[in-house]
């Protein structure tokens, strides 16, 4: 036997260091992204986000520097602290900014002043000029120069955007064009004002419904492995129906057609006809070759059912496992947070130019201006290693399950146990393969933001290569990701770095291909008919309760919110127990592929799966006397450990 080529797989025995280099090229990447956030605070940025500024590249609320080449520039601004737009509602959409003279003032206008006698007894009365800062308020009303920079009236009620010292109109209707920009099918305002109040109203049902998805979740979680079996046979049940009256219905259709045809000689009712023809032949063919894979997989479904069940019970030894999406979610949170103020810091970044009109503006030089892009790529990459240190946690915890024989002597708690390897060993291979996806990611979204550019310019043919190609690189994503889930696992396992790992269960997948495409098929099914089945029950729910206010418009917000809220709460409890199932099956693989249950060399798996080798090794027994092919498609799991 040629056991140079195969590594004997060494559960959980001695724990090594992994793809180290990966981990110092992350922590420098890191590094970077912390340069990033300490430059654009060092040149100002920060104060320029928080305390605003004017027209003229003065700071509200503090002394500034001279610009060179701008009249109005370098002012001490100590006391006035807000700042002001003359003529708010001017939004840019294509620049997302707002064109108009800005201004510090040192109090917001709390009432609508319509003329420029009232701006002027504002100004007296409460010591905020609203007009530029060449003109004193004696001369609001007699300066022709008044007319430009004097703000456009009526000037709205305004009050400053808390932390921000920005004046914002009270009443938000002059954005309703930059609204309806976003959001184009409610023109009508007095819809959108009745939907918003709808939320409003029924704000503490919107919160119990959330709250009652979340504790469905988890009775799933529990009750799943009881009923997988039951959800199996409706699953099955369901695709016979459907498939069969299908076809029946073609059929029928195509038989009436063609006694009403036989009466009309017209060339349209004979395409028809044929068209009717081609596809019930097609449907015909379709439902036979679903029967055959359905009568291939039907064994193949019993090793999903046993696996669903072993996972409901390492939820019940892993009471902690339901939280896991919890804490990723949080550290995701703090993280795209961190970001996205450093994005907004980096857009006030750089030096002061005069733009055409004559103000400031703040522009990155050189080689800085591609810090965005570094941004953007730590954006994908860090979250990327986020949701791999989940995966990598949850698998740690499961193989520590899987290959302890006595469940007693388990760790107090295996995640715990499992956080701590990851960190103390297997960071940089989890950098790796985030690293791997990033790689994929980038380029789709590149293209992806190509395809949205080019949306106006109707070239379909460059348009369809696009969709290709961005199709194409999804669908490498999705293979990646489930082999990179993989090799954590296989790391978890054997301690070994990110490429060894990847390519031991490789093989192991390949020679398993059968039932990975069983699990996959079947028990994704199982787990979308959950989340259904959770959106459904909290979407009756809210109809239910919901019910009291008639008017429907009112309703259809909240049960929106509620029905999306429902749908993520399911998916992340439900893709924990699905990367579960991928990790128990690697291990029930590796288990079969390198034990037999001799002396020695004792299964590690649970009751049910030694049920399901049992089963499977009868009917080798049996298929083995009459010769047949399944006889030879379960053999590797007996004779393994010969090759």
């Amino acid at each position: 036997s040629h056991k140079s080529s195969k590594r004997e797989w060494k559960p959980l025995e001695e724990h090594s260091c992994t793809d180290v280099p990966w981990l110092l090229l992350f922590i420098l990447f890191c590094i970077g992204m912390g340069f990033i956030c300490g430059y654009s605070i060092a040149t100002g940025a920060a104060a320029r986000l928080l305390s605003g500024y004017d027209s003229y590249g003065n700071i509200c609320g503090q002394k500034n520097v001279k610009v060179e080449g701008i009249v109005n520039s370098g002012l001490d601004l100590t006391h006035k602290k807000y700042v002001f737009f003359l003529d708010p509602c001017n939004i840019d959409l294509v620049h997302q900014k707002i064109k108009s003279l800005a201004l510090c003032v040192s109090a917001c206008p709390r009432k609508e002043l319509k003329t420029l006698a009232d701006i002027q007894k504002f100004a007296e009365t409460n010591g905020s000029t609203l007009c530029s800062y060449e003109l004193q308020p004696s001369e609001y009303t007699t300066d022709p120069r008044a007319a430009k920079l004097c703000p456009k009236y009526p000037v709205p009620e305004s009050a400053p955007i808390p932390f921000f010292h920005r004046c914002a109109p009270v009443n938000i209707s002059c954005y309703a064009k930059f609204a309806e920009a976003l959001i184009t099918f409610v023109s009508d305002s007095s819809v959108l004002h009745r939907l918003i109040s709808g939320v409003m109203t029924s704000k503490e049902i919107i919160m119990g419904l959330c709250l009652l998805s979340l504790v469905l979740s988890m009775i799933l979680m529990v009750i799943i492995r009881y009923i997988s079996r039951v959800l199996v046979w409706i699953l099955t049940i369901l695709v016979i129906l459907g498939s069969l009256g299908g076809t029946g219905v073609l059929w029928w259709l195509y038989a009436k057609q063609r006694i009403s045809a036989s009466a009309l000689e017209t060339q349209i009712a004979k395409d028809n006809l044929q068209a009717l023809l081609i596809y019930a032949i097609a449907a015909t063919v379709f439902t036979v070759i679903l029967f055959l894979i359905m009568l291939i997989m039907r064994k193949r479904v019993a090793l999903t059912i046993a696996l669903f069940h072993v996972a409901g019970k390492v939820f019940i030894h892993l009471p902690l496992l339901v939280f896991q999406p919890f804490w990723t979610f949080f550290v995701l949170i703090l993280f795209w947070t961190y970001w996205i103020t450093v994005l907004l810091f980096l857009g006030t970044t750089g030096s002061p130019v005069p733009n055409e009109e004559g103000f400031v503006e703040f522009r990155m030089a050189g080689p800085l201006k591609y810090m965005w892009w570094y941004h953007v790529v730590g954006l994908i990459w860090i979250s990327e290693f986020i949701l791999a240190c989940q995966q990598m946690t949850v698998a740690g915890a499961v193989v520590t399950y899987y290959f302890t024989r006595e469940k007693r002597n388990l760790p107090f708690t295996p995640i715990l146990a499992s956080v701590n390897r990851l960190v103390c060993y297997h960071l940089g291979t989890v950098a790796k393969g985030s690293f791997i996806i990033t790689l994929v990611k980038i380029p789709r979204m590149i293209l992806m933001y190509i395809h949205t550019q080019l949306k106006g310019k109707e070239n379909a043919c460059a348009r369809c290569m696009l969709k290709a190609c961005i199709c194409c690189l999804w669908c490498l994503e999705k293979c990646l990701t489930y082999l990179n889930q993989n090799a954590y696992t296989a790391t978890a396992i054997n301690s070994t770095n990110f490429c060894t790992s990847a390519k031991d269960a490789f093989v192991i997948l390949v020679e398993n291909a059968l039932r990975v495409a069983a699990i996959n098929t079947v028990g994704d099914f199982m787990l979308f008919l959950g989340k259904v089945l959770i959106v459904c029950s909290t979407g009756l729910a809210g109809i239910m309760l919901l019910n009291y206010q008639r008017d429907y418009t009112i309703w259809v917000l909240p049960l929106i919110i509620v029905c999306l809220f429902a749908f993520l709460v399911a998916h992340c409890f439900l893709s924990i127990y699905e990367m579960v199932v991928d990790v128990l099956f690697l291990c029930f693989a590796i288990d079969t592929k390198y034990n037999d249950g001799s002396p020695g060399r004792e299964f590690y798996m649970d009751k049910v799966l030694m049920e399901f080798v049992e089963n499977s090794r009868k009917s080798v027994k049996e298929a083995g006397r009459g010769g047949g092919a399944e006889g030879r498609e379960l053999k590797p799991m007996v004779g393994a450990d010969e090759e």
